[in-house]
């Protein structure tokens, strides 16, 4: 089968559905398709997901080889347990709070609402796989809001793709883009991490995190938040501290992403022994 068709088509299907529509499948559904099919979970979410972007299984050869060859390698049901376990999630408390345009809140999943979950994978064969989880109880996660949209989160979808750079973070670290402070925290906590520079652009963002947040972290004396503009540290001030590890998370998504990372990737030679990480770097190089 055409796989580039397939991936442009599911891609453009799922980004519909999950902008506006994500919440379309319910725990009633998929449990009454369970008991009806004797499916599993993901099974049942899985074949829910497919007709809700308008495969047709049963009438179409094409619509079955294309669900056998993507569902069972996109769809993850996920453990709430296991996140909730996570360390800032056991440790942090977000309290709801406003800042200028800025605010701290709580959100929560809905059984079986779908979201991403993980980097976008290119198989061998030139698949392109968008993890896509949900849950099957509620499921709250912390949030900062920017004129009441959502940029900055603790979901899964971060946890499982900061997990690689926050795996590699090792001495002296900068981090741009402060957000909720998930991998300042979690970088904070490695014994091979010395300290952590954290370089944000807008002062109300770093107030609402010193004033309801920072207090909270048991690595505090290794943190040091700098309020400026990424792109003018990196040209001016990080080459002479010397940083071992630099890590960039300054956009929401792949959509705004690629233009940030493109131009930070640039001025890595400004400091040539460090080692350069970047947010859904997987999924930005997949789009490019």
């Amino acid at each position: 089968m055409d796989y580039a068709a397939w991936n442009s088509a599911l891609l453009e299907r799922l980004s519909l559905y999950l902008n506006g529509h994500e919440r379309d499948i319910d725990a009633a559904s998929a449990r009454d398709l369970m008991r009806a099919c004797r499916m599993n979970e993901t099974e049942a979410f899985s074949m829910l997901l497919a007709a809700m972007l308008g495969l047709e299984t049963d009438l179409y050869p094409e619509h079955r080889q294309a669900f056998e060859a993507y569902f069972p390698y996109m769809v993850r049901l996920l453990d709430p347990a296991l996140y909730r376990a996570d360390p800032y999630y056991a440790a942090v408390r977000i309290p709801s709070r406003k800042q200028g345009r800025w605010e701290l809140c709580t959100q929560t999943y809905a059984p079986c609402e779908a979201f991403v979950c993980g980097d976008m994978q290119r198989m061998p064969d030139g698949r392109l796989i968008a993890p896509i989880g949900f849950f099957m109880e509620p499921f709250s996660y912390p949030c900062v809001k920017e004129n009441g949209r959502e940029w900055m989160l603790i979901t899964p979808n971060e946890i499982e793709t900061m997990r690689p750079a926050i795996d590699q973070a090792n001495g002296k670290v900068l981090a741009f883009g402060l957000g909720l402070g998930y991998f300042a925290f979690m970088a904070a906590r490695k014994p091979e991490v010395a300290s952590v520079t954290v370089v944000e652009r807008d002062a109300n963002v770093i107030r609402l995190f010193k004033e309801h947040i920072l207090p909270q972290f048991p690595q505090i004396q290794k943190l040091r938040i700098v309020q400026a503009d990424a792109f003018d540290y990196m040209q001016n001030c990080a080459p002479a501290e010397r940083y071992d590890f630099i890590f960039t998370d300054l956009w929401h998504d792949a959509g705004d992403g690629l233009p940030l990372y493109r131009r930070m990737k640039a001025l890595e030679p400004l400091s040539p022994a460090s080692r350069f990480t970047y947010w859904i770097e997987p999924t930005l190089r997949a789009y490019l």
